[in-house]
């Protein structure tokens, strides 16, 4: 579709230094020209054109994409809102430029140089007619109409008035009041057992109910990583609820008497601490599926949310398990959970035990998926090659138990991006965004697709979105995004940011090493490293970044001895080649890093993903070896 005609030719400026050209169709910042997608830049320009007015939905539409065009509008208006306020730095909660106008639609509430309207002014439609007619002009009107009709439209204007008035006052009161529910977290459940050892049961209990409740499009649903945040925490409701940007929240309590199982959960609206809601659930734990479910429906009910007849037959699917499988279950999850190699090797066993006992339980197949899948990780450290294949057949598994599991597509999806199959990850990353379109997860791992392929722009949107959806989304999965996109000063604020949080994460000590070391700071990333090896119990993987560090540095001596220290390891275990690759890069041995990077793509390296974008590499680009395997890996 042809850019729409704008009102003039004249650039607009507004805001300090923004500046859009109307004749280029183009938005810049100073000096800077600011990357806008189409549909966002239209959008912009009617907001502008119409400043101080409500712009509704619907005219959005019509304007931008015409009239009689089936369209998602909540989304795509939303999302394209979304775009236009990260380009301006504008935050929605004090907006500087757009406003929401809630139920209504938007508006431009930036004033323009050389504006006649009064500064802040709202212009409603027609207005500006109307005030262009003189006292005169009204006397002319009012002559043509007879008196006793027009003490009558007078009488009815004031009436009207009045239901107007009255109108507004309800509708502001709900707001402050009942608003409606578009976002909620569900705390850890309490275990109140008496028993530590039950400690999972809440735990899962807690994570079923999430996974159940994000399967809704227009309910935002907190992720288990950021609220498992807030477990035998002393913070209140109001607090948490603020921390994470949600409307309400379920607190809830878990009790176990040998078979018998007891649920009580309760909805909290956050703005005014109002408990609206309360139940308690008495079930065989034979029949917990079926009381997940009668929790979830319940809470869909109270919240008052649209929702599909898919997403309804998401929310409440149940079925009967055997208590000693779904324990084996919930078990494998809170192993799983720690993620050290003992703990992943034990829910291995436990999700395995699952299955055996019970092969059509698809649940227990996504455990065992992601457990591999973390396996094949760097902390963990077992063969990709081997890894990747597992996780593909066992979430396949699933799949074909139920194809709704948007998790499995995720595992799916990532393990065909780790194998280089591009086409086919894309598939399995949209399909689980259509089964769970609030899924910050697989938002971000979306992001790391985009990137992969060199979509910088994009894939950073995407994982902004993430954090949208989930405002305590590890800072990980940005901060790696905004270093392979090059943008380190806002990678280092984020892992920073995590590092504050929790000083031990060794994730984010990982990062912040490459981040260092890109930025010329070698030195600086030493001591950070040093960490992060102690932390991961001697990942090779961190081992292989310290010894760049160390040769980056001019502390040759060292960088040699962890690479001793590597080379001996890998006599009794697997360390990945990927090691080895970042240690030669940094000791600038070019033969020697792209010998390792052939034997990395002979094991599958997770790290030949980012093979095309990240700086690690740039010494290699240019060389003929080097060029012929970007694209072996689908990436040139």
């Amino acid at each position: 579709m042809a850019p729409r005609p704008v009102k003039g030719q004249e650039p607009i400026k507004f805001g300090e230094d923004f500046e859009l050209d109307l004749r280029a169709h183009r938005l810049s910042r100073g000096n800077r020209l600011l990357k806008v997608e189409r549909i966002p830049l239209e959008i912009l320009v009617l907001l502008i054109e119409h400043r101080g007015q409500t712009v509704s939905r619907d005219e959005i539409v019509a304007t931008v994409w015409g009239k009689g065009v089936f369209l998602d509008t909540d989304n795509s208006i939303r999302g394209a809102i979304r775009k236009i306020r990260q380009v301006l730095k504008d935050d929605p909660e004090q907006p500087q430029f757009i406003q929401t106008v809630t139920g209504q639609g938007y508006r431009f509430i930036a004033s323009l140089p050389g504006n006649q309207e009064e500064e802040g002014e709202a212009v409603p439609p027609g207005e500006g007619e109307r005030r262009a007619k003189t006292p005169m002009q009204v006397e002319e009107l009012r002559a043509g109409i007879p008196r006793a009709r027009w003490l009558v439209l007078a009488v009815a204007a004031g009436v009207a008035l009045l239901l107007v008035t009255y109108a507004i006052f309800l509708h502001r009161r709900t707001e402050t009041t009942g608003s409606k529910i578009r976002s909620i977290a569900v705390l850890p459940m309490k275990n109140l057992s008496g028993d530590p050892t039950q400690e999972y049961l809440a735990d899962g209990m807690t994570e079923e109910i999430i996974g159940r409740l994000s399967a809704i499009h227009d309910l935002r649903v907190i992720s288990r990583t950021s609220v498992m945040r807030f477990k035998e925490t002393q913070l209140s409701v109001p607090e948490i609820a603020k921390q994470l940007g949600v409307d309400a929240v379920v607190e809830g309590s878990v009790i176990r008497e040998r078979s018998q199982i007891r649920v009580h959960a309760q909805l909290i609206r956050t703005a005014s601490d109002e408990h609206f809601w309360s139940e308690s659930y008495d079930r065989e734990l034979r029949d917990v599926l079926a009381l997940e479910s009668d929790v979830a429906k319940s809470i869909v009910q109270k919240v008052d949310v649209t929702i599909s007849g898919k997403e309804r037959s998401r929310v409440v699917i149940a079925r009967h398990v055997s208590p000693e499988v779904y324990e084996s279950y919930l078990r494998g999850q809170f192993a799983l959970n720690k993620a050290t190699r003992h703990d992943v090797d034990e829910s291995i066993r436990y999700f395995e035990q699952a299955i055996n006992t019970d092969p059509k339980f698809a649940p227990a197949y996504v455990g065992l998926a992601n457990a591999y899948d973390k396996l094949g990780g760097v902390f963990v450290g077992a063969p990709p090659r081997e890894t990747h294949q597992k996780v593909i057949s066992i979430a396949q598994k699933a799949l074909e138990l139920d194809p709704q599991l948007a998790d499995a597509h995720v595992l799916l999806a990532d393990a065909f991006r780790k194998q280089w199959k591009w086409t086919e990850a894309e598939e399995e990353y949209k399909r689980a965004l259509e089964l769970s379109p609030n899924s910050a997860a697989a938002h971000a791992r979306f992001a790391d697709w985009l990137v992969s392929k060199g979509r910088a722009g994009e894939a950073v949107e995407w994982a902004n979105h993430a954090r949208e959806l989930d405002p305590l989304v590890p800072a990980t999965n940005l901060a790696w995004i905004l270093f392979q996109t090059r943008r380190y000063d806002e990678a280092a604020r984020e892992l920073r940011a995590a590092l504050a949080v929790r000083s031990d994460d060794s994730l984010a000590l990982w990062f912040l090493g490459f981040v260092l070391i890109a930025e010329g700071k070698s030195g600086d990333a030493i001591p950070v490293l040093e960490k992060a090896v102690s932390v991961s119990h001697g990942s090779p993987g961190v081992k292989g970044v310290l010894v760049r560090a160390y040769a980056s540095a001019g502390q040759r001596k060292d960088a040699l001895r962890v690479l001793d220290q590597l080379k001996r390891q890998r006599q009794t275990e697997f360390v990945p080649a990927a090691a080895l690759v970042q240690a030669y890069v940094g000791l600038g041995d070019k033969e020697q890093a792209l010998a390792w990077l052939e034997q990395a793509y002979k094991e599958q390296s997770n790290l030949l993903q980012w093979i095309k974008t990240e700086s690690t590499f740039d010494p290699l680009r240019g060389d003929p070896r080097f060029t012929d395997l970007i694209h072996r890996v689908g990436l040139d």
